[in-house]
């Protein structure tokens, strides 16, 4: 790779970064390209060179968070014993939590979004972690593990709940 290339690929992971952390304090709606470019110290026109759109740019973000996620979880899949799987994987998500709230945040947001292509986006992201945990539960015996998970992403929804309103007592149990 070109270092113009490997600078390019670096500013828009940046202005990426930077989106998520815009979008997640005041919200996709009220963020605009300006605020996006100054916390990631460029132009505004710089922006628009990697993104057409505030809602591609909010794509972006969402796949990134979706990603993450997604690598993280395939990791805990491979390298862990069926009987600490579950547990593994929660843990794994608590730490995703901590690390990157603001991707959680944003995803939360995005649930609630009408716009199609957002709305794909997520749908893509739930059904590939749905698909990855059910496949797990399924090939690591777990007993009805439907159900279990279910119930797992219910609980991942509720720990992004407690996150948010900064209620960890939600997640004790």
């Amino acid at each position: 790779m070109a270092k113009s290339d490997a600078t390019s690929v670096n500013r828009k992971a940046e202005i990426i970064s930077a989106a998520i952390e815009v979008f997640a304090e005041v919200g996709y709606y009220r963020a605009t390209t300006a605020q996006v470019a100054e916390r990631a110290k460029i132009s505004q026109p710089y922006v628009f060179r990697f993104f057409s759109t505030k809602e591609l740019l909010l794509l972006s973000a969402l796949e990134v968070s979706w990603s993450r996620v997604i690598e993280s979880f395939r990791k805990v899949v491979e390298a862990t014993s069926p009987e600490l799987l579950e547990a593994t994987l929660i843990r794994d998500y608590e730490r995703i939590q901590g690390m990157h709230r603001n991707e959680i945040l944003l995803q939360m947001q995005a649930q609630t979004m009408g716009e199609e292509a957002i709305q794909e986006t997520m749908r893509g992201g739930f059904k590939e972690v749905r698909d990855m945990v059910l496949t797990a539960f399924r090939e690591a015996g777990i007993e009805q593990s439907e159900e279990r998970t279910m119930l797992f992403l219910a609980r991942g929804m509720l720990c992004n709940v407690a996150v948010a309103l900064n209620m960890p007592e939600l997640m004790k149990g």
